[in-house]
């Protein structure tokens, strides 16, 4: 391993950012950038989870994947203005500490951190439910190996982020690949059914328990009924925070500056595409669905699960293998996540490792000699991931982990504001670049996105299931963000 002695923001590079600085590799291609940007934007929530959002508010969830999307669009534009004055940090939480200070920088470090964990936690537990669910499709039970199962997908990945980060950007590329294919083949599958006026069969759907009515494609099916808020103004007022989870991480392309080749060049063309993903892979895709499947043909099963409305539109068209296609898919995404979340917590831990005073801290900032990666930091937040199968093992462990998974993904919310704080703060700093990668208005815009997130958390309080995450998540940010500024406190800004 080679020491590297650089702090969190050790270098504010004045030139064109095409240098690392602290030997890590420059070896993600624009090809790799745009497709884990794309990548970042599909998760398992739209092949699995649009059904329930589809029937909490008809055809108008539309608006709100594009309202929600517009919104994180302006936070990317936020972290790609600050990645774009400084290409060669490895996470944008070091921004908050140069604008913040150490205190929140702190707080913002650790808890993402600890949210990246829990979440490859989850993602690792679904990639194993998927793979069983995938083989059981083909009568094949594997349920008794899952543990396994889990192990091996584990170690793949933690060995693809370990090779070089050229080996990850290549992986996360086919691995988009596949889910782009998936998506585009149902769009094409569904404007073909509209346009021969194809009617479909009753059908029993896998993982529905009922039969699937009789149908056929048609714009009908969206119009009929047609309503803003048919299931009232609260169902479509909660829908905004079921979109926005499903939204959650797509930050990660930031993560990647430090390690892409001309960033200055690669990232506002990633970011500024993110309008254009939503409107074709999310929106393109519930249209799709809807104009087969009538949107009030979405009712839950009697254990409040939905039927993933990939299996049905396929199923729909004739394919009887159409749920083993959509759940190889689903594999692929939250295996992608999964690879996603550990290059992230590998960054973020060696980023906060440089801010550490003791020995096993510093031993956590450094990189492969071979790889140029973060194989240490990598490989403990792999280790604490993998903690996920052993502790499903301990009786009553399950509703605590989703209880605390669900905090993390409140705490998010936390990070996302002190960033577009730490922006506000930049933009009147010395720091300031004008002829950098400028966020429009952003006095305004900011604000208007601020004020989402923040209505977003309050929204959380209303239902019984994300009240107590809410509750823990203000918990957290009172008690660890105070030791944070406490035990920072009196520290002065790095820049006036």
């Amino acid at each position: 391993m080679n020491r590297t002695g650089n702090g969190p923001l050790a270098q504010q590079n004045q030139g064109d950012g095409t240098s690392a600085g602290d030997g890590m590799e420059r070896g993600l291609s624009n090809r790799h950038v745009q497709f884990i940007a794309i990548g970042g934007t599909i998760g398992t929530g739209l092949f699995l989870g649009s059904g329930k959002s589809i029937a909490l508010t008809g055809p108008s969830i539309i608006l709100v994947y594009i309202g929600v999307g517009v919104i994180m669009y302006l936070l990317m534009r936020a972290i790609g203005e600050l990645m774009y004055r400084s290409p060669v940090q490895h996470t944008f939480i070091a921004f908050i500490s140069r604008y913040l200070g150490q205190g929140w920088g702190s707080f913002a470090g650790w808890s993402y951190w600890i949210v990246l964990i829990l979440i490859g936690m989850s993602e690792l537990t679904a990639v194993g439910t998927y793979f069983v669910t995938f083989f059981g499709t083909f009568g094949i039970d594997l349920s008794a190996w899952r543990g396994l199962i889990e192990l091996c997908f584990l170690t793949a990945m933690v060995c693809i982020n370990l090779i070089a980060v050229r080996v990850f950007g290549e992986t996360e590329f086919w691995f988009s690949m596949i889910k782009i294919t998936l998506i585009l083949a149902m769009i094409v599958t569904a404007v073909v059914m509209v346009i021969t006026g194809f009617h479909y069969p009753a059908v029993r759907m896998p993982g529905q328990d009922r039969i699937s009515p009789a149908g056929h494609a048609g714009l009908d099916n969206i119009t009929t009924g047609l309503s803003l808020a048919p299931n009232g103004w609260m169902a479509f007022f909660m829908s905004f925070q079921m979109v926005f989870f499903a939204y959650e991480m797509i930050e990660f392309v930031g993560v990647t500056v430090s390690e892409t080749q001309n960033p200055r060049k690669v990232l506002p063309k990633a970011i500024n595409q993110i309008i254009l993903r939503v409107l074709i892979f999310y929106v393109g895709a519930l249209v799709a669905i809807m104009l087969i499947v009538p949107w009030r043909s979405f009712r839950p099963n009697a254990d409040g699960s939905f039927t993933s409305p990939f299996v049905m539109v396929f199923r729909y068209a004739g394919v009887d293998w159409a749920a083993a296609l959509v759940f190889f898919v689903v594999i692929t995404a939250a295996s992608s996540s999964l690879n996603s979340l550990l290059y992230s917590a590998g960054r973020n831990l060696f980023q906060l490792a440089a801010a550490g005073h003791s020995p096993v801290m510093r031993s956590l900032h450094t990189i492969s000699r071979r790889g140029k990666v973060p194989a240490r930091a990598i490989v403990l937040s792999g280790v604490l991931i993998l903690l996920s199968p052993v502790l499903h093992l301990l009786p009553g462990f399950e509703d605590t982990f989703v209880l605390f998974t669900s905090c993390s993904s409140a705490v998010i919310i936390f990070i996302y504001i002190l960033t577009l704080l730490a922006h506000r703060r930049y933009r009147t700093s010395k720091d300031f670049m004008p002829d950098g990668f400028i966020m429009p208005a952003y006095r305004v815009t900011g604000a208007v996105a601020i004020a989402f997130f923040v209505l977003i958390y309050l929204s959380l309080f209303l239902a019984p299931d994300t009240r107590y995450p809410a509750i823990l998540g203000l918990v957290w940010l009172l008690v660890f963000g105070g030791i944070c500024l406490w035990k920072h406190k009196g520290e002065p800004l790095a820049v006036d």
